[in-house]
Order: structure tokens, then sequence, then C-alpha cells
């Protein structure tokens, strides 16, 4: 059985997760926290993060890796359509969401949900780029109902768990949600998927690891 290693509060994690879910894919959980030193954890993830996957054959780490994985060895039912330039726009949004719009707001994040410091010129950088990309992703994304139009995907899993996080992130830091700011009505969108058992069972679990941690400060 696939055993996926990480945290229930992870973005990446849950991407990942929501993938497993909407496949029926048998596997189990292992809590394991970012910047582990054991060969345990830096024999299948080298840098530490999460997640990370173990299988039959050895791990593999960095989501969108562990999706395409998952998505050769278990096709049905499909997370990337069958026609090779509609599968290539899924993973371009994909990509664009966890590359361009996340990773970047997640310079934010220190001060935004942890009480940590950032200069008025980094701030003023990261705003800038998010802006400009956050209009880049408006021209790709299609919200019809799903991110890349009529039927959920690979794509939809990197952004259900990543739009409100860049939301929450740019309110925090800026006064200002960024991505609706930006025409981008991820309110909307969040609902539509929040609606799949899949989200549900995340959403829930997300939840308990909340209250867990909590409990832990």
């Amino acid at each position: 059985m696939l055993v996926l290693c990480g945290s229930s509060i992870s973005n990446y994690h849950n991407k990942v997760k929501m993938a497993l879910l909407e496949k029926g894919v048998p596997f189990s959980e292992e809590y394991v926290s970012t910047g582990g030193s054991g060969e345990d954890v830096l024999g299948a993830s080298p840098l530490a993060k999460i997640p990370f996957l173990r299988t039959e054959h050895g791990p593999l780490c960095e989501s969108q890796a562990i999706l395409e994985y998952i998505e050769t060895a278990y096709p049905e039912p499909p997370l990337l359509p069958g026609d090779a330039f509609a599968a290539a726009k899924v993973r371009e949004l994909a990509i664009f969401v966890d590359l361009h719009l996340e990773l970047v707001a997640r310079d934010l994040y220190p001060k935004a949900f942890f009480g940590g410091s950032l200069s008025d010129a980094s701030a003023a950088r990261i705003r800038s780029v998010l802006e400009k990309n956050i209009a880049a992703f408006k021209r790709l994304a299609r919200f019809a109902p799903y991110l890349a139009g009529e039927t959920f995907s690979q794509a939809d899993c990197s952004a259900w768990n990543s739009l409100p996080l860049v939301s929450m992130a740019t309110k925090a830091v800026f006064g200002a949600d960024l991505l609706a700011a930006g025409g981008v009505d991820w309110k909307t969108y969040v609902r539509v998927v929040g609606q799949r058992p899949s989200a549900q069972k995340v959403a829930a679990d997300r939840k308990v690891e909340q209250a867990r941690l909590t409990a832990k400060t």
C-alpha cells in the first residue's frame, strides 16, 4: 500500500492526498514534519520537504512528480485528459499555481501566519510579482467550473489547496486579497470543488490537524 508522508496542514500534501482520494487508491498516511534530518526522511526526500510517497518501488518526492506517478500507475478515473494538448494545458495550470502563485506568496507566510517580519522593500517586490502573475493566471484559468474546464483535474488538486492560502496571506500582509482584486473569483471556485468528497475529507483532516497543533502550543 502507498504511504503518503507529510502533514494534513500542508497544501502540497493535500494536493497529493486529493488525487489519491479522487482515484480511490488505497493509501495510509504517516505524519512527517518539514526539515527532518534522519535518513528515513532524507533518503526519501533529500531536501526534507513534504510530502513524499513511499511505494513498493521506492520513495518519491515533489508533489507534481508524485501526481504523475499516480496518474500512470492508477489511470482510472483520469485526472488528465486523453488528448495530449489538453493534458499539457492541465499541467500548465498546475505548475502555474504552484510556482507563480503559491511559491511567490509563500514568502509572505512568516509575517502573515506566524508573526514574523518582512521589510517594506521585500513586501513591495512580492506584491508586484504577485499582481503580475495573478493577471497572467486569470488569462489561463477557465473556472468552467473547474480550473481547466468542465472536468476535475490535477490542476484542481493544486488550486483548491493553494488559492485560499494566497488570498489569506495577501490580505494579512497587504490588507487586500490580491486574487480577488485581480478579478479571480476563487471563492466561488473553492465552494464548487469543496462539494466533492475528496475535498471534504481533506478539509476535515486539516481541521483536526490544526486543532492538534493548537493544543500543543
